[in-house]
């Protein structure tokens, strides 16, 4: 057998960690392993890698993607530009025979949403894919957690620590915005773990109002300074906050953004108190992923060579109830997960005295 892999969609913490691992488990097997760059990119411009324990050696704490990723290179829809015009057209037959050519008889899709329904879809075409789920957002269904979301919770929650300081020192609103296009949980662990007193997400609707309350209540209480954590898919006033129509990217439309300085304007429109806003952007996704993330990477790429031994085409690896599973790419691409309103964890939130911005009722 020879195995390709590819890297799909934003980098994360803890990409390198399941290359190596799939890379380590193959060697041991005697199964050749190819790297795809660029994601699929690479494999409609034939761009391999030829991969094997010394080209993996090192890698395990790096962040990022030793093959390069890409959220703008849908086979189905991929962008050429001749002689200056840019069209779209479908390049998977490309694809597919350069697969064959470079005897691919399986590949390994590491990726979130996205990455994987182009993944089922080239498995319909006949192509065997094993997926593995990754995403800072945590938003796959079919697994308890996807990897690199620890290390962007941590890195969201020493921003907080540090914010602390400075809205207490000046008696300040401080808003920290985050990823989460659809689903706010990198916000709720991040709010809970470093003592937000606001967090807005996608699944709750919110008030500048709402916020003021919780402003406003500690102010009596003798603390002149709130922390507001908010997902940059949170809607304000019905519609999403963005920067940009993102027309490139295959994924969303949409690029998310702003929704952290739209909420310090009408703060201080309101009356309430001098607000300051920070984007934390990027750096979720960047730096050495922490202890979990590096382990689960480990346990999902291992899994990955063993699914596809297995035969386990058009299947994804999966975490579920702390045990490695796989489950069926349709299955597992049925929905988005979102946090529950009604959770234990919105509800460990509020048992603390934290806001999701609600008014408080009457």
């Amino acid at each position: 057998m020879k195995l390709g892999i590819l890297t799909g969609g934003g980098d994360c913490p803890g990409l390198n960690a399941v290359i190596r691992a799939a890379v380590k488990m193959a060697a041991g097997q005697g199964i050749e392993t190819v790297g795809i760059r660029d994601g699929f990119k690479g494999l409609i411009e034939g761009n391999f890698l030829p991969l094997g324990p010394r080209e993996v050696q090192g890698i395990l704490p790096k962040g990022g993607t030793i093959l390069g990723t890409s959220n703008r290179d849908n086979p189905f829809h991929f962008r050429r530009v001749v002689g200056g015009v840019e069209s779209h057209r479908d390049e998977s037959g490309v694809l597919l025979q350069n697969a064959a050519a470079a005897g691919l008889e399986r590949i390994i899709v590491i990726g979130g949403d996205g990455t994987m329904h182009i993944g089922d879809k080239l498995a319909g075409l006949g192509l065997g894919i094993v997926g593995v789920p990754k995403t800072i957002d945590n938003d796959l269904a079919a697994t308890d957690v996807t990897f690199g979301f620890q290390t962007a919770v941590e890195t969201a929650t020493e921003a907080i620590d540090r914010l602390h300081t400075t809205a207490e020192s000046h008696h300040r609103v401080m808003i920290l915005e985050l990823m989460g296009r659809d689903a706010g949980f990198i916000a709720l662990y991040a709010g809970i773990a470093g003592g937000a007193d606001v967090i807005l997400i996608p699944e709750i609707p919110f008030t500048v109002e709402g916020i003021l309350e919780k402003v406003y209540e500690r102010a009596k209480a003798g603390r002149h300074f709130s922390i507001v954590v908010v997902a940059e898919g949170c809607l304000y006033e019905g519609q999403a906050v963005a920067r940009e129509t993102n027309e490139g990217n295959d994924y969303n439309a949409l690029r998310l953004g702003g929704i952290g300085e739209v909420l310090r304007r009408e703060i201080m429109a309101k009356g309430g108190p001098e607000a300051r806003n920070t984007v934390l952007g990027h750096l979720q996704r960047g730096g050495s992923p922490v202890a979990f993330d590096r382990v689960l990477a480990s346990r999902y790429g291992v899994a990955a060579v063993e699914a596809a031994l297995a035969g386990k085409d058009r299947h994804m690896v999966c975490l579920c109830n702390g045990e490695i599973s796989v489950v069926e790419l349709e299955k597992a691409l049925e929905r988005l997960k979102t946090v529950d309103p009604g959770g234990n964890l919105v509800a460990t939130a509020r048992g603390l005295g934290i806001s999701f911005g609600e008014e408080a009722a009457g």
